[in-house]
């Protein structure tokens, strides 16, 4: 159930961050982005060090898997979130976090609970493809149905095959791929 609940965080985490940069101007997105991943790290030192964190330290306990760096998938997550608003434009930054935020939170429940067949680094069929087509549809309102559908397709690779954190890679290869479509 832990897994569960921290995939459902990680979702929300990243619609909001997604929210965040939609709705805010980009300077603002940018600020808030930063304090929070300052704030992010401040907490996460004070944790190693054996400081107690009202509520942070609560959550980091219930939520994070073991032996794991505290608040490491929410600093990474808010890393690739600010490189990707500071080297891409706003529309394409808000599908590739939507994208990073649906199609990894999905695959990883829906894997881990009713995922058979594995394929690579412990992930299933069941989960990838269940993340690539929520992912599909929760792009749909941002990109064209291609678009949407080749977004979904590099975001689920990169999930899959990555052998480094995909909270890091997958909202760049999904900017870097929007931007050549814009572009080309």
């Amino acid at each position: 159930m832990r897994e569960f609940y921290r995939k459902l965080v990680h979702m929300f985490f990243g619609l909001g961050i997604a929210a965040l940069i939609f709705a805010a101007p980009g300077n603002v997105a940018l600020a808030v982005l930063m304090l929070g991943t300052f704030t992010g790290i401040l907490f996460t030192d004070a944790i190693l060090r054996g400081y107690r964190v009202p509520v942070i330290s609560g959550l980091v306990g219930s939520l994070e898997r073991r032996d794991a760096l505290p608040g490491r998938g929410a600093l990474t997550f808010a890393v690739s979130s600010l490189f990707c608003l500071i080297f891409f434009e706003k529309p394409v930054v808000v599908p590739a976090i939507i994208a990073l935020a649906v199609l990894d939170g999905t695959a990883t429940i829906i894997g881990y609970y009713f995922g058979r067949t594995r394929v690579i680094n412990k992930k299933t069929i069941e989960g990838s493809l269940a993340g690539m087509a929520v992912c599909f549809i929760a792009l749909l309102p941002f990109l064209s149905a291609i678009g949407a559908a080749l977004a979904t397709f590099v975001a689920g690779i990169v999930e899959l095959f990555s052998p480094l954190d995909d909270n890091l890679l997958i909202p760049v290869a999904v900017c870097i791929l929007l931007t050549a479509l814009s572009t080309g």
